[in-house]
């Protein structure tokens, strides 16, 4: 049985992989949804990603259609108390922005799509500098006190307004962060690592990182002469061009050599033993990309290991 971890001073615990929800109703319909989250909560998953705004980007989608699909999950198998639901505001076509009164709306409309009468975990999907903390974490205080989000949490914030919410939060008694979702991943160290990182350490946060996977680059699949059909494509495959990125790719496949792992197991353990991070994100569109995400739960680099993919991507 794969251990839980705890995430920052709250009290869910979660399986090691945040499996990401942004695929629901986007490359992955509600049927294959269902079989990839059967899937996953087979194998002691528990901790589900999602925003209100997926997937809005495609057209004849109004946004809040993966909501909708775990919603509908959930009601089937009856399991919503196993669960860990996270979910997230400001981005809704219908919806947008951080003003108390979209923050409570928005809310709202989340727990009608995804049919429960609480999220564990509800975060600023886009911080909105013109918008004072006090009024976010108000706003998200008063969904804490009448029961409707157990937890709250950032994404894509400064450090400073960051810090400012907490010292906030500590000083009015008020609703607290407790995980931050950063970019960050083996190609992309500098959108998390740094001012950010030192405060969520300082501060007792979780780390949730998006992108672990550089939109797939990191699973091993995109190499030179090679062509993969997904519509991430084009943004996995410019790391090809950087030293970076190929440097990364020949550390990732030494060692999952060693260990008889899948690249992206590696690419995720790596992220998996960084300070701060409890689960990393990643997505399946089909229950075959499963096994490899899956696989971070029980794979431990060593030290050295840990050592030579950080030296890689330098």
């Amino acid at each position: 049985m794969t251990s839980l971890r705890k995430i920052g001073s709250s009290d869910l615990e979660v399986f090691p992989l945040s499996l990401g929800g942004n695929v629901f109703g986007w490359t992955a319909d509600e049927e294959t949804s269902f079989a990839v989250l059967d899937a996953y909560a087979a194998a002691g998953g528990n901790f589900i990603d999602t925003a209100d705004s997926y997937s809005a980007w495609v057209e004849g989608n109004e946004g809040g259609e993966s909501e909708t699909i775990i919603g509908k999950w959930v009601k089937a198998r009856g399991n919503r108390a196993d669960v860990v639901i996270a979910t997230k505001v400001s981005q809704h076509p219908e919806y947008q922005g951080l003003s108390a009164a979209n923050i409570k709306a928005a809310a709202d409309a989340s727990l009608r799509r995804l049919d429960t009468d609480h999220i564990d975990l509800y975060y600023t999907h886009f911080d909105k500098p013109e918008v004072p903390v006090e009024e976010i974490i108000g706003a998200l205080d008063e969904l804490v006190k009448a029961g409707k989000v157990r937890h709250i949490a950032a994404s894509n914030i400064s450090p400073e307004r960051l810090k400012a919410s907490l010292d906030f939060s500590d000083r009015e008694g008020l609703a607290r962060y407790v995980a931050l979702q950063p970019h960050y991943n083996l190609v992309s160290r500098d959108t998390y690592e740094g001012p950010l990182q030192d405060l969520a350490a300082k501060e007792g946060l979780s780390a949730v990182p998006y992108f672990s996977l550089a939109s797939g680059f990191l699973t091993g699949k995109y190499r030179p002469g090679t062509t993969v059909d997904s519509a991430r494509a084009g943004g996995a495959s410019k790391h090809l061009d950087s030293e970076r990125g190929r440097q990364v790719l020949t550390a990732l496949d030494e060692i999952a050599a060693a260990h008889d792992a899948p690249v992206a197991t590696v690419a995720l353990a790596w992220l998996a033993a960084q300070p701060t991070v409890t689960a990393p994100i990643a997505s399946a569109r089909t229950v075959d990309q499963l096994p490899a995400l899956l696989g971070v739960a029980d794979l431990r680099l060593t030290e050295r290991e840990v050592a030579r993919l950080t030296e890689a991507s330098v």
